[in-house]
């Protein structure tokens, strides 16, 4: 960030407590700390958790994780919920978050679940989704696009399942995140 958005005077590095170097407006006084996205991924898991939901989508080959931009003013666990709701019409019934990582090809950060859906039924996908397929997890751990943050996400959450590590939450999930 070169400039401040609120004013459009060039920024300067100024030293801020605790937080080293950060872009400053002289004009507002004020620290412009960096902006970026957020966004959620998720595994989707039948109810016995050992299938994983899986899309293409925009006439790509690959398979990846369920994914969407967090709204202003919504919470991640809203978005997880509304995200799958809209892409293949299914409910999460129990939800756990994973980890986070940064992407930076889209200046985003992505929050990582697992979600637990009610069914496997997949006749209500959406427009926006080319495909939808359950894999078992050695199925999705070929499937899925290589070399990219959801093999990433996927692999770890694999690993954690095999090793009997994932507690999801059975109470029921509402929109706004409460369960």
């Amino acid at each position: 960030m070169k400039y401040c958005l609120e004013c459009g005077t060039a920024l300067v590095m100024k030293e801020s407590d605790g937080e080293g170097q950060v872009p400053y407006c002289n004009a507002c006084e004020m620290f412009r700390f960096p902006i970026f996205s957020t966004a959620i991924s998720t595994a989707v898991l039948n109810r016995d958790m050992n299938k994983i939901l899986l899309i293409q989508q925009y006439n790509r080959p690959d398979y990846i994780l369920l994914a969407g931009y967090v709204n202003k003013g919504e919470d991640a666990e809203t978005t997880l919920i509304r995200e799958v709701k809209e892409e293949v019409g299914i409910d999460i019934v129990a939800y756990e978050y994973m980890r986070s990582l940064y992407f930076a090809p889209s200046n985003t950060l992505m929050l990582n679940f697992i979600g637990v859906a009610d069914t496997e039924d997949l006749s209500q996908v959406s427009a926006e989704v080319d495909h939808a397929q359950w894999f078992t997890l050695e199925e999705a751990a070929r499937a899925i696009k290589k070399n990219s943050l959801a093999e990433t996400f996927l692999l770890a959450i694999i690993e954690k399942l095999n090793a009997g590590q994932v507690q999801v939450n059975s109470n029921p999930v509402t929109v706004g995140g409460t369960m």
